[in-house]
């Protein structure tokens, strides 16, 4: 059985935070939660220092039937209430392989991390596989997380796992293989001009044709252009496409 002290290690212990810190961080709180509502994503920032929740939203895909407040109170007890067993076991492995790679990283890279995996969440019968993405969002003088903000949307993958992480700027990616216990270095997915703008307006609403007329090409076209993403992002239709091109920061 996973304990909450298995997710804290000495690779992100954090020390020296003041209380006048956590004040001026406020801010940056509000800015989340207006963005969080604006956007209506389900969003949580995790504080390392405290070893908790520092802000959880009020979208339902992450509250497991519960209000916003009291997932915040449980704080990490989370987890192991509502991850299934063999999953808890996984998302230690991964904040381990996470944060061992983070360090050999040099410390102007390391807020430009994206990290993210997909695991179940239960909710009385209801089992949903989602996918978290999450960010450094602020980093202590000695380049530690302090604060990471962690995105939930449902996963494009059809199992748990797809542990990929990202720095900004990069044109690689790093896939850890929760079989082999190892980062491997992929080359990242790149999207033409024309099908991040067919994604993007997809996105909007926009159906084919009207696509075809925005952009001045055929519908043809867009749907050669949206056959190809699906090739690239290895899905079968534009919601898939959204959802993966989002999660992985393609848009």
């Amino acid at each position: 059985m996973v304990k909450i002290s298995d997710f804290f290690i000495k690779a992100n212990a954090v020390s020296n935070i003041l209380d006048e810190d956590y004040q001026k961080v406020g801010t940056l709180i509000d800015t989340i939660d207006a963005i969080s509502r604006i956007a209506y994503q389900s969003l949580y920032v995790i504080d390392y220092n405290r070893q908790n929740f520092l802000y959880v939203s009020n979208n339902p895909l992450f509250l497991c039937g519960h209000t916003a407040q009291e997932v915040h109170e449980m704080g990490y007890s989370y987890y192991t209430d509502f991850v299934p067993e063999d999953e808890q076991i996984m998302l230690t492995e991964i904040n381990k392989a996470g944060f061992d790679f983070f360090e050999k990283l040099p410390v102007e890279e390391r807020i430009k991390c994206t990290i993210s995996y997909d695991f179940h969440l239960i909710s009385g019968k209801k089992k949903t596989l989602v996918n978290h993405n999450l960010t450094p969002i602020l980093l202590t003088e000695e380049g530690k997380i302090w604060l990471a903000a962690c995105i939930v949307s449902q996963s494009s993958h059809p199992s748990q796992g797809n542990v990929i992480l990202r720095i900004i700027d990069q044109p690689v990616s790093y896939e850890y293989s929760l079989i082999n216990h190892h980062w491997k270095e992929n080359v990242r997915i790149a999207l033409s001009e024309k099908e991040r703008d067919i994604l993007l307006l997809s996105a909007q609403g926009y159906s084919m044709n009207e696509i075809a007329d925005l952009l001045c090409i055929s519908p043809a076209t867009v749907k050669f252009h949206r056959g190809n993403v699906f090739e690239k992002l290895q899905v079968n239709n534009i919601t898939e496409a959204l959802t993966f091109a989002t999660n992985y920061k393609l848009l």
